[in-house]
């Protein structure tokens, strides 16, 4: 089961980033003339529910492999990451990136629409990215 999940979060992730660089990358190209249409809305749907399965998956890993035990052994930057770098700043992008759909959902400008879409989003894109642990920063991390 554990392994099962574990390949899912790792899977599921490509899905979600490509997801929120699509919907950054339209956003800013819409800004300025763009329509928010019912695909805009579905994208912007299905980025904030692919990142929420993201999370829910994370954080039943976090506690079936016992992550938060690494606080003790902080000073290792690795266990660091896994026991609190990677679950907070993924949760503090999944809040962002909600706090930007639902703003931009009650927004009635479609430029604002965008405009909400973008920064919000785009803060949690940068801030996933530069939580992941790749496997050119982090021994023994895969691609997928």
């Amino acid at each position: 089961m554990e392994n099962m999940l574990k390949h899912a979060h790792s899977g599921l992730r490509w899905v979600a980033l490509i997801l929120l660089v699509y919907a950054v990358v339209n956003a800013i190209i819409k800004k300025k003339n763009g329509t928010y249409t019912d695909k805009d809305k579905l994208v912007s749907i299905l980025t904030l529910s692919f990142v929420h399965v993201q999370v829910v998956i994370g954080f039943v890993l976090y506690f079936l492999q016992g992550r938060y035990k690494g606080f003790s052994e902080m000073s290792e930057s690795v266990t660091r990451l896994y026991a609190l770098e990677h679950p907070l700043t993924m949760l503090i992008a999944a809040v962002l990136i909600t706090i930007g759909h639902s703003k931009s959902k009650k927004a009635t400008e479609d430029g604002k629409k965008f405009k909400l879409t973008y920064l919000f989003f785009g803060i949690g894109l940068l801030l996933i990215l530069s939580r992941i642990p790749w496997p050119f920063l982090v021994p023994g991390a895969g691609w997928f």
